[in-house]
């Protein structure tokens, strides 16, 4: 984890600051040039590249991520106050992902070539094929704009009080201000978004599960189960399904830091408050210190997804526990 981190510094670093001007011109391009000039000595911007990235370095190692030009905040204050959302709007559309793509996998694989897999199938190249940015602003025009059956951008509506910010996570707030009218609200704004975002997560991990649930079911052990008399379900479940996860569980462990980074186009399309609009609006400003941060925390998140995933394949497989 240590080496890849290091790697994603260096590659952002790099591609970032070889961006032709900088955040000082582009927040106030009406700005003289002496004072331009003089702020970006203040900020160390003219400076050579190998300084200012060992600079960096340094006080990222303190714990120190910078300030942002933007928001004249420092970017650990940034994070720790847009991260929430994001954690939240990916958490829920894994859920989704998850309940929607393995039993649909599993379906696909019990009942193949029938009907059923077709339509399994057909979900999941659709699922894959289809832009997230184009799924979301079609869902916005039929169910929001034509329909009205579903709440427009936000994570609330604009009548909606926003509860007390306890932990970040608006949902978990509501509850502990026992607003439950607003965990509603924020509940149906969250459908729409996480449908979207997890689309892509439940076709992938539909076609894993099919893919080694088929690989399975043709093993001599199944085969032997089913001799015995086993129920059907039985089989499945408990044979089955178990040896046919810990690919299906890498997949999960990808497609969750995949929807940390994906949520940058689902944000900005629901306006959802979260990373995603932080960075978006930092990359337009030429704002470099936030979209280092974020590109190293959606980093540190997926490598520690991934070690999550190392250690439940343990839990699934023993041979891997006895190993």
């Amino acid at each position: 984890m240590a080496f890849v981190l290091f790697g994603v510094l260096v590659i952002s670093f790099v591609l970032i600051y070889i961006v032709p001007g900088d955040p000082v011109g582009a927040i106030n391009p009406q700005a003289p040039p002496w004072l331009i000039e003089k702020i970006r000595r203040e900020w160390g911007f003219d400076r050579p590249l190998y300084e200012q990235f060992t600079t960096y370095l340094w006080k990222l190692l303190h714990g120190d991520l910078g300030k942002s030009v933007m928001t004249t905040q420092p970017v650990t204050y940034d994070l720790i106050r847009f991260f929430p959302a994001t954690i939240e709007l990916a958490t829920v559309s894994m859920i989704f992902a998850v309940a929607m793509g393995i039993p649909l996998g599993i379906i696909s694989a019990v009942k193949k070539d029938t009907i059923l897999d077709h339509f399994a199938r057909i979900f999941a190249i659709f699922g894959i094929s289809v832009p997230v940015y184009w799924l979301g602003v079609v869902m916005l025009i039929i169910f929001y704009y034509y329909l009205g059956w579903m709440p427009g951008p936000g994570r609330l509506d604009p009548y909606v009080t926003v509860p007390p910010r306890v932990t970040g996570f608006l949902l978990i707030d509501c509850l502990i201000a026992g607003r439950i009218d607003a965990f509603a609200n924020a509940l149906h704004h969250m459908i729409m978004p996480c449908f979207v975002l997890g689309m892509y997560g439940a076709a992938g991990i539909a076609r894993m599960t099919r893919s080694t649930m088929l690989e399975v079911l043709r093993k001599e052990y199944i085969r032997t189960a089913k001799a015995k008399g086993l129920k059907q379900r039985v089989v499945i479940t408990r044979h089955v399904l178990r040896n046919a996860l810990i690919p299906t569980v890498t997949v999960i462990g990808v497609t969750y830091g995949g929807l940390l980074e994906g949520s940058i186009l689902t944000e900005t399309i629901f306006a959802w408050n979260g990373l995603g609009q932080y960075a978006t609006r930092a990359s337009l400003y030429l704002d470099f210190l936030p979209v280092m941060g974020v590109t190293l925390l959606v980093a540190v998140v997926y490598s520690l997804t991934n070690l999550l995933v190392d250690i439940l394949y343990a839990y699934l497989d023993p041979r891997i526990r006895r190993g």
